[in-house]
C-alpha cells in the first residue's frame, strides 16, 4: 500500500484523540474533503479473444493513484447514514509477466460512482463506522497502450460495470461547530472487460479483476 497514504492515516488517527462535544446527528448533512489513494489490482482473469498470440503466462497490473475526493453524507438517524462519493481517477495497465513493463492501457479515466449505507457506533468523541453498498464503474476515456500500437491496435475500450463496496472508518469531531476529521477505507469488488481493436475487429479481449482498495483521510464538516 502507498507509504504516503499510511502516514496520512496515522496522522489522522493521532488528531482523532482531541476531545469534542457530542451532538445529535439525525437529519444533518456531512461533507468531507479527502486525499484518497486508489490502489487497484488489474490482473487478467481470463483471455477470451487473442488473435495476436499473447505469451501463455501474460499477466497485468494497474498503477496506483492519489486524487482528491468529495463525500456527501446524510444522517437518517444518529447511528445510520447514507453516503455518496465523487472522484475521477486515472490509471495505466502494464504487463508484469509475459510482457514485463509493456504499457497495454494508457490513461484510463474512471468515475467509481458509489452509494453506501453506514452504521455508526457510539464510542465517545471518535465515531467508528462500517458500511456497504453498490458501485458503478464508468470509464469516460481510455487509450491503447504504447506497446500495443506496433501490433496493429487502433482502438481500445474498457466496459462499464456494476460492483459492490465494503467500507470502514471513523469520524472525530474537533469542535462543537461541526468541524472534524475522517479516515475511510473501501474495498471494491468489480471486474471489467478490456477490448483491443484492429480496425473493427477485436484483436484481444480479456477480463480483468479491478477490486481496488480506496483509502482516504481528510476534513469533514457537518451542518
Amino acid at each position: 500500500m502507498n507509504t504516503k497514504i499510511l502516514m496520512l492515516a496515522a496522522g489522522a488517527c493521532a488528531v482523532a484523540t482531541v476531545p469534542a462535544q457530542a451532538a445529535e446527528r439525525e437529519g444533518s448533512v456531512q461533507v468531507k474533503a479527502f486525499v484518497t489513494g486508489v490502489l487497484p489490482d488489474g490482473k487478467i482473469k481470463t483471455v477470451e479473444v487473442d488473435t495476436i498470440g499473447l505469451p501463455a503466462n501474460t499477466q497485468t497490473r494497474a498503477n496506483d493513484n492519489v486524487v482528491p475526493t468529495i463525500a456527501i453524507e446524510y444522517f437518517v438517524s444518529d447511528n445510520f447514514s447514507i453516503e455518496t462519493i465523487c472522484c475521477l481517477t486515472q490509471h495505466d495497465v502494464d504487463g508484469t509477466t509475459g510482457l514485463p513493463g509493456a504499457e497495454l492501457v494508457a490513461d484510463a479515466k474512471l468515475i467509481p460512482a458509489t452509494v453506501t449505507a453506514k452504521y455508526h457506533f457510539d464510542a465517545g468523541p471518535v465515531k467508528p463506522y462500517v458500511g456497504a453498498g453498490p458501485a458503478y464503474f464508468m470509464f469516460i476515456d481510455d487509450e491503447p497502450g504504447a506497446a500495443t500500437i506496433p501490433l496493429g491496435v487502433t482502438d481500445f475500450s474498457l466496459s462499464d460495470e456494476f460492483g459492490f463496496a465494503l467500507q470502514a472508518g471513523f469520524d472525530a469531531e474537533l469542535n462543537d461547530s461541526g468541524l472534524g476529521i475522517s479516515v475511510d477505507a473501501k474495498r471494491y469488488f468489480v471486474d471489467t472487460t478490456a477490448r483491443w481493436f484492429a480496425g473493427n475487429t477485436i484483436a484481444i479481449q480479456t477480463e480483468h479483476q479491478l477490486d481496488p482498495w480506496v483509502v482516504s483521510a481528510g476534513l469533514s464538516y457537518r451542518f
